[in-house]
């Protein structure tokens, strides 16, 4: 089977392959930081996103890069949880805005401190300044692919 891509379009391949693969290992890794508070990562990204700001399931959802959809399933067992609480939206009068309680605020807290750790040593192999180059990368690669549409059929 040929491929019909080019140099650049092989080297972006690989970049997407290695970055899915990334993201595969870091979700293990989210989960395995956020296990020890009763936590996964999802549940974890959406307490982060409502300790951020009060904010409502949509604007999360944009801020996560997930779907609203997604991210109501897993605010309402935060909120069966105790975890979060869902409070008037001024600007919205049925979007309900996300508010960590104080059981949410403690297990964020007790995230975030395992995962200090654990960022600090994956820091200190891979070195700030090429982190902050990758970073970059991978930003410059988000704007184009949310800019290029997916060719049809």
């Amino acid at each position: 089977m040929s491929s019909d891509r080019t140099p650049a379009g092989d080297a972006f391949a690989t970049f997407a392959i290695s970055v899915l693969r990334l993201a595969g290992h870091l979700q293990t890794a989210g989960d395995a930081l956020a296990k020890p508070a009763g936590q996964t990562s999802a549940r974890w990204q959406v307490l982060a996103a409502a300790a951020h700001a009060p904010m409502s399931v949509a604007d999360a959802g944009r801020a996560l890069g997930m779907t609203r959809q997604g991210v109501q399933r897993v605010a309402d067992l935060l909120e069966k949880d105790g975890l979060v609480a869902y409070a008037e939206n001024p600007a919205h009068q049925r979007a309900k805005l996300m508010v960590l309680t104080d059981d949410g605020v403690a297990a964020l807290t007790a995230i975030r401190a395992r995962q200090a750790v654990w960022a600090n040593a994956l820091g200190d192999l891979l070195g700030e300044k090429d982190i902050q180059a990758a970073t970059r990368t991978i930003a410059a690669a988000l704007q184009a692919v949310e800019k290029q549409t997916v060719p049809d059929d």
